[in-house]
């Protein structure tokens, strides 16, 4: 996993008010209910964004990062993987992800972020509003494939996300959203060269692969725990940034 219960998201150079934050629960298009928590910026709503987190599911890391995206002024919401088998109930470190992971379906994943994604334009009273995913090691990889499981989403935004080309090149030919991928150089469970050819074959597609390369940052670097990857962390929220205005301008 990538995150204990003591890990929290680093902050983001421009910071808002917070308004409404809340654990909600959500129905996907199979009927199944999952819990995911959803926050708003105080202010003006120009993009939202849907969190897919690690092999964990939901846990603290990700609400408070939810809240950061709000800061941004994101309307965000952070999905939970494991509704289907192991309820809508809060869960600490002892929870035992393993079983419930493997149960897990490319196809039920891609059902629950659209209930985030039907949910967030709901809320912003805008159907139109630009949605964005972003992802951490699993759910990285299964934030890119959302550019094809999820064609009407903005941008696709992974971290460190474990073994591409097995958990997204299906939906390659199938992709219309541009891709974020911010990876650790220092992260042992994917080869560089896999990554690499993921970005190669969605690019032969015509989309834009914005891809980078933190050397000696560890998978997990996202972090404000981790002083030494700081400025890691600040360029890829510069770069989240960067990507998620000029993509909303042209969706």
């Amino acid at each position: 996993m990538c995150h204990t219960d003591d890990s929290r998201a680093p902050e983001p150079p421009r910071k808002g008010p917070i308004g409404e934050q809340a654990s909600i629960e959500l129905h996907s298009a199979d009927g199944a209910a999952y819990r995911a928590y959803s926050v708003a910026p105080a202010g003006k709503t120009g993009a939202g964004i849907v969190i897919l987190p690690d092999v964990r599911g939901l846990h603290p890391y990700y609400e408070d990062l939810a809240t950061r995206f709000a800061e941004a002024g994101f309307r965000a919401i952070a999905v939970d993987y494991f509704g289907r088998t192991a309820g809508t109930g809060p869960r600490d470190d002892a929870f035992d992800w393993k079983p419930h992971f493997e149960k897990t379906s490319p196809e039920g994943i891609a059902h629950d972020v659209r209930a985030a994604i039907d949910r967030l334009r709901a809320d912003a009273k805008n159907p139109k509003l630009p949605v964005f995913t972003v992802g951490f090691c699993f759910g990285g990889s299964n934030s890119w494939r959302q550019s094809g499981d999820n064609p009407d989403v903005a941008g696709c935004i992974g971290f460190y996300g474990g073994h591409p080309i097995e958990r997204a090149g299906a939906s390659i030919p199938r992709m219309k959203a541009p891709l974020l991928m911010l990876l650790a150089g220092d992260d042992k469970g994917t080869p560089p060269s896999e990554f690499e050819e993921f970005a190669r074959l969605v690019r032969a597609r015509g989309l834009e692969v914005e891809a980078h390369t933190y050397a000696g940052a560890p998978h997990s670097y996202f972090d404000r725990s981790f002083a030494q990857h700081r400025d890691a962390c600040q360029d890829s929220w510069k770069r989240i940034l960067d990507f998620t205005d000029r993509t909303a301008r042209s969706h």
